[in-house]
């Protein structure tokens, strides 16, 4: 199937993990991609095993990148149908709220948030003149639920606010806006932590966490006319994370299997 056989997309964070699985998704259904990332280098790398991709240094965080990227998306592929707002930055926590830094703060909602925001405003023109745009943002579980990471979490559920707002303001220009909230997903991210995604899957109602080709096929659908009167919506690509409280479910069980437990017969003397 070639849903995207003459689309242009452009997809930012794309060097690696989930924006390199969405880029490897689309290119095999026909699209052209760029795949865009502030490591120059290992962009190069991923595009040069795609047929049909090019590569571009952008760093979500300036303007002037951002619009680059767009301008040359344009240039090489003739029309952009098609962004994935993928680029974000998620630092650890300080071990006390009030040591958290501004400059953490700010990069993390800089490059998550504005990135996107930045990138959209660039790419809206183009998007509404192919006559099929579509934005599709990649979010987190950690809009909606705590799992820690103050800033990022906050970039991520500002997205979802955006992904709703723009929606509502580039319906009438033909453009579809939506987001997908990813829970754990096997990346370099967790490099050297492979014992604790085995432990985090156990929590996942499916057994196990997401692998970036799960997030790929969700970007695709959305992406595609088979999404064509879905827009603004926020669609959770989790295992069932935030549906199911697999801890509170655990522990009935626990109860009700040591109530069902007959009592010890009593000692005797």
């Amino acid at each position: 199937m070639r849903r995207f056989e003459g689309y242009g997309v452009l997809i930012t964070g794309a060097a690696r993990g989930i924006g390199e699985a969405t880029a490897r998704r689309l290119t095999a259904e026909g699209a052209r991609v760029l795949v865009a990332d502030v490591d120059a280098e290992s962009a190069a790398k991923t595009a040069g095993t795609l047929e049909g991709a090019e590569s571009f240094r952008c760093d979500v965080r300036e303007r002037a990148e951002a619009e680059a990227a767009v301008a040359y998306a344009v240039e090489r592929f003739g029309s952009l149908d098609v962004l994935v707002n993928n680029a974000y930055a998620c630092d650890p926590d300080a071990s006390l709220f009030e040591d958290e830094s501004d400059e953490v703060w700010a990069e993390n909602l800089d490059t998550t948030l504005t990135g996107a925001f930045r990138c959209a405003r660039a790419a809206l023109p183009h998007l509404a003149a192919s006559g099929r745009g579509a934005i599709v943002n990649i979010g987190s579980v950690n809009a909606e639920q705590s799992f820690g990471n103050h800033a990022y979490s906050a970039a991520k559920a500002g997205l979802a606010s955006l992904t709703r707002t723009l929606a509502g303001h580039a319906a009438a220009r033909g453009v579809r806006v939506n987001q997908i909230n990813p829970g754990t997903v096997r990346t370099s991210a967790w490099s050297g932590r492979e014992a604790s995604l085995d432990a985090v899957s156990r929590v996942y109602p499916l057994g196990r966490v997401g692998e970036p080709e799960d997030i790929a096929s969700a970007v695709a659908f959305l992406a595609s006319a088979d999404a064509a009167w879905i827009t603004g919506t926020t669609l959770r690509v989790d295992g069932g994370l935030t549906a199911v409280n697999t801890a509170f479910s655990q522990a009935e069980r626990e109860v009700r299997a040591q109530a069902s437990t007959p009592a010890p017969a009593p000692a005797r003397e």
